[in-house]
Parts: C-alpha cells; sequence; structure tokens
C-alpha cells in the first residue's frame, strides 16, 4: 500500500515539474489555450430566435426616414396584407419590411396594414378584405403545403392558395413585391444550389410572368451599385428627381428567359457600364443581353403589379428616397396612383 502511494505521488509530482517547465521554459507542455469567444446569437430579426421581433435601432433608423405624405389621395380606405411567409432562405429583414410597410400606411394615411407569416391566410374568402398583398421576401414554394406532391389532400389546398393569389390581381387589386418576392417558385437540377448558374426552370410559370421574373445570382451585400433610372417621368420616381444613385445592397440578377422588358415597364435599373470588371466576374453565365432591372409596375388582368429588388438589409428601409419608391409603388398597386405601365423598350439598359 505504501509502494503504491509512493509510485502515486512520484507520477503527480513528476507531472507537475513537466508542466512548470514547459509553461516557464517555454517548452510543448502549455496550458490549453482558451477557446475563441463566439458572438451571441442574434435575438431580433428574421434569422434570430424570434424570427418575427424586429430590431430596435432598425425600427428607429425606419421611423427616422418615413416620408410625410403620400403621392396619391386614396380613393377610399385601403387594407393591405403583408404576408411574410417563405419555404426557403429567411431574411433577417423581413420583420423590419413588414414593420415599415405598417408605419408607411400609419403615417401617410395610405393605407392600413396587416401582418401575417401564415401561408394559409391566402384563400379567396380572407383576400375579400384586402386591396393589396405585400410580399415580403418570400421564398421557394411559399404558398404550399410541404406535402402537396404526394398528397392529394394538400394539393387541393396548395391550388386553391394558387387560384386566390392569381384571381386576386387579375380581378383588379394589387401585388407588391419586395425582394426574394422573385426568389420564389424555381428550382433545377443544376449544381450550385438555388437553380443552379442559370436559376433553374419555373416551377409556377403564372406566378414567375406576374411576378415579372426569378433568382439567378446575387451579387452579395455589400454591392455598390449605380442606380439608373429607367423612366424618370414616372411619378413612383419622383424621389429620385431623374438622378442616377449608389446604394449598397445584395443585387438580384433574373434568369435569362424568365425577365423581359416585353413583360414588364422597367422604373429602375443597374448600370452595368458602371460595374468592375471584377464585380462582373463573380456572376456566372450574365445575361446576354446585361439588362438588370431593378424595379417595375405590370398590368396583369385588372390588376397591378409593383416589384422592387433592393431590400436585403435592413439599412435599405432607413433611406428615405427608396421608402417613397416603394410608397407609390404600393400606391400604384392598389390603383390610388396612376403610372404609364405600357411593357416595351421603355428606358435604356
Amino acid at each position: 500500500m505504501k509502494l503504491t502511494q509512493s509510485r502515486a505521488l512520484l507520477a503527480v509530482t513528476a507531472g507537475v515539474a513537466m508542466w512548470i517547465a514547459g509553461t516557464v521554459g517555454g517548452g510543448a507542455q502549455q496550458a490549453p489555450a482558451a477557446a475563441p469567444s463566439q458572438p451571441p446569437a442574434p435575438t431580433c430579426g428574421g434569422r434570430s430566435s424570434q424570427p418575427q421581433s424586429v430590431c430596435p435601432e432598425h425600427v428607429e433608423a425606419m421611423m427616422a426616414a418615413l416620408p410625410d405624405k403620400a403621392p396619391a389621395k386614396p380613393a377610399h380606405p385601403r387594407k393591405i396584407l403583408v404576408l411574410a411567409a417563405t419555404s426557403g432562405w429567411v431574411h433577417s429583414s423581413i420583420p423590419i419590411a413588414a414593420k415599415t410597410m405598417e408605419e408607411l400606411g400609419k403615417k401617410t394615411g395610405a393605407w392600413t396594414a396587416t401582418v401575417s407569416y401564415d401561408r394559409s391566410v391566402i384563400t379567396a374568402e380572407n383576400l375579400k378584405q384586402y386591396d393589396a398583398i405585400f410580399l415580403d421576401s418570400t421564398t421557394g414554394t411559399y404558398l404550399d403545403e410541404p406535402n402537396a406532391a404526394t398528397d392529394p389532400a394538400a394539393k387541393t389546398v396548395t391550388d386553391a392558395r394558387r387560384k386566390a393569389l392569381m384571381d386576386f390581381i387579375r380581378g383588379g387589386k394589387g401585388i407588391a413585391g419586395i425582394h426574394a418576392a422573385s426568389d420564389s417558385y424555381h428550382c433545377s437540377l443544376e449544381p450550385g444550389g438555388r437553380g443552379g448558374p442559370a436559376g433553374g426552370s419555373p416551377l409556377w410559370p403564372e406566378y414567375n410572368k406576374m411576378i415579372g421574373g426569378y433568382f439567378k445570382h446575387h451579387w452579395n451585400y455589400p454591392t455598390t451599385i449605380t442606380v439608373k433610372i429607367d423612366d424618370p417621368k414616372s411619378p413612383i420616381n419622383a424621389p429620385f428627381k431623374g438622378q442616377p444613385f449608389e446604394i449598397a445592397d445584395e443585387v438580384y440578377t433574373y434568369n435569362q428567359d424568365s425577365f423581359s422588358r416585353e413583360n414588364v415597364h422597367v422604373l429602375t435599373s443597374i448600370d452595368y457600364s458602371k460595374m468592375s470588371p471584377e464585380v462582373r466576374a463573380k456572376e456566372q453565365f450574365p445575361r446576354t443581353d446585361h439588362d438588370f432591372a431593378l424595379s417595375w409596375i405590370r398590368r396583369e388582368g385588372k390588376g397591378r403589379l409593383f416589384y422592387a429588388a433592393l431590400g436585403h438589409d435592413e439599412s435599405i428601409y432607413a433611406k428615405r428616397p427608396m421608402l417613397e419608391h416603394v410608397l407609390a409603388g404600393v400606391q400604384y398597386a392598389l390603383g390610388d396612383l396612376k403610372a404609364d405601365d405600357s411593357p416595351g423598350k421603355a428606358g435604356t439598359k
């Protein structure tokens, strides 16, 4: 027993000596380094543990940038449904975009907004109370039941939602979409994800045409671009006073076949001539026409569509000209602001 204790004591003593030698003398036996600290997980914003909560600092910046009045007087009290449903990538800016729509309407009197993160609100009966739907960075097959491909009952529900959305706009009401509303209903077996280099193939051609095009590639945030005013006479572009400007965001490009000026009336676009060769080179298989629109309007049946591609980053919602642009675009979709929406080669690329 004593022999065992002595051996144990010698072993402990030797171990302590080796540790001291390694620490003081710079040898190999050093105390383990502390693990690098990880940044705390976000507690607000669309990619946080509370994805429907808006960050106070984003609200403060947005409220300071709100325009004072709407460009048009509403024909009657307007109601907007802000739909923030996704089935793909969830943008951190979704809650601030929803809050922006609430506050824009409240301050200017242009509308009142109801926000929902639930796709089930899209029914023919429920939509009767609304004048427009605002698609808040919806992604993927955001209206569909997950098992619609295999479950007949789920397919019936999905088909009814799709029909309700299209009947809504074609019957004379409005749809407005921001940023990832165009990153919806497309897929492909191509490598690279999110449709591969060509953006994939359409999953719902009626929707793809209605929204004006679908995602192919993005230049990551913060990419600074020069925005060109394609239709300086449009009241939706009045905030820009006909002048190009620089802005930083995540910037989309669109599938070659899904976007065409023959289908939409372009309001603003990227000035591709001012984009550096290094930034251009980041896009695989670029559009052959180098036509990268940023916002547009179009008719769909008796109704109207407004879309704005910028809106990935929360900073976009703190820029007054951008808020004024969205305000005017939504008022166009509501039917309160008249604007030339004829498709074709209006403007220059």
